[in-house]
């Protein structure tokens, strides 16, 4: 745990997210920032983890995290992205009398997509003031989080349990597909997509269980697997080796999922360091080719094991967010602290 830095900084934090480096440089992320929530006075705030007098890379991943600057936020911090161009609009999400939270926000530049607890989805340009298409009634429930899947298409999930594709290509304001957890209605609060295979899909819930969708097959998820004792807040694909899965909860605890499409056997068909992460119901698509068929997704129900790793020294309070860049990930909780690991070993 050496490569843990801990900084404590009165603040709640609900959401953290590297700046974006370029992956052709090698260059590892060294500004990421902050958002507090449940404070008197949230603030957005933007940290360096590098050493800026040296240009050495080692020597710049040593220390806590320093302070670059700070921006008072009204209202907790619900989200972010990274953007170049600034801009502002006020009461995007909102109620016939009130103003509405903005849950959800991601960004395919120039383009941005919001979703809220009014179960709009409103697509906006960075460069352009006004509002380029609002779908008024996407959701009867609250819509927790939005991902791009396609450049085209994005993907929402709600407070009901389900996951809805939407075709921007269509003028029609409802959604091309929904997906949805059979049983219980169990809120989902997060979705990624897989960085490569754009059918694969990663969602957690209130349950805290990790669900892993394949938008080609079916209408349910392809496999759950027990992961949190509480709500999961997030989950990340790596970006650029996605066999590695990050996860983080309100328990507290943040996990490294592994797997590997590289061997003949994915490593959780092999055992691994935590046997309690079962499949509960992954099969092989029916006819599907198998050496196209990611790892994520050829799991046996009976035998199906991820490698797990807790990535925190102990257990905090809940883990809010988490961001992962080559080598380094961030997290933020309701501690009052950031957490950086520079050496994540994927």
């Amino acid at each position: 745990m050496e490569s843990i830095n801990a900084k404590y900084v009165s603040q709640k934090i609900s959401k953290t997210r590297w700046k974006p480096v370029s992956y052709s440089s090698l260059q590892q992320p060294e500004v990421f920032a902050t958002g507090s929530w449940d404070n008197e006075d949230n603030k957005i705030s933007f940290w360096s983890i590098g050493n800026h007098g040296g240009p050495g890379m080692e020597d710049g991943f040593e220390g806590d995290p320093q302070l670059l600057c700070e921006h008072k936020h009204d209202g907790d911090v619900l989200d972010l992205q990274t953007i170049s161009v600034s801009q502002h609009w006020t009461r995007a999400h909102r109620y016939p009398c009130d103003n509405a939270p903005c849950t959800g926000v991601v960004c395919s530049s120039p383009e941005i997509v919001t979703v809220g607890e009014d179960g709009r989805i409103i697509v906006f340009r960075a460069d352009q003031e006004g509002v380029i298409r609002v779908i008024e009634n996407a959701d009867s429930s609250t819509i927790h989080a939005v991902t791009y899947l396609r450049t085209t298409e994005i993907l929402t999930v709600n407070s009901i349990g389900q996951l809805k594709l939407w075709d921007f290509r269509q003028q029609s304001n409802s959604p091309s597909q929904i997906l949805s957890l059979s049983g219980d209605r169990v809120p989902l609060h997060c979705v990624d997509r897989h960085p490569n295979q754009q059918h694969i899909v990663a969602t957690g819930g209130q349950d805290g269980m990790l669900c892993v969708w394949d938008v080609r097959q079916g209408n349910t998820p392809f496999s759950l697997m027990e992961a949190h004792s509480a709500e999961m807040w997030e989950v990340h694909f790596h970006p650029t080796n996605p066999d590695h899965l990050f996860t983080c909860s309100e328990d507290g605890s943040l996990l490294h999922w592994e797997t590997s499409s590289h061997s003949e056997m994915p490593s959780f068909l092999q055992g691994g360091r935590n046997s309690s992460m079962l499949s509960r119901s992954a099969m092989a698509p029916a006819g599907g080719n198998q050496s196209l068929i990611s790892a994520w997704l050829s799991g046996d129900s009976s035998k199906g094991r991820l490698e797990t790793t807790h990535m925190l020294p102990s257990q905090t309070l809940s883990v809010n967010s988490l961001d992962v860049l080559g080598q380094c990930l961030v997290c933020g909780t309701d501690g009052e602290a950031i957490f950086v690991n520079r050496q994540v070993p994927v």
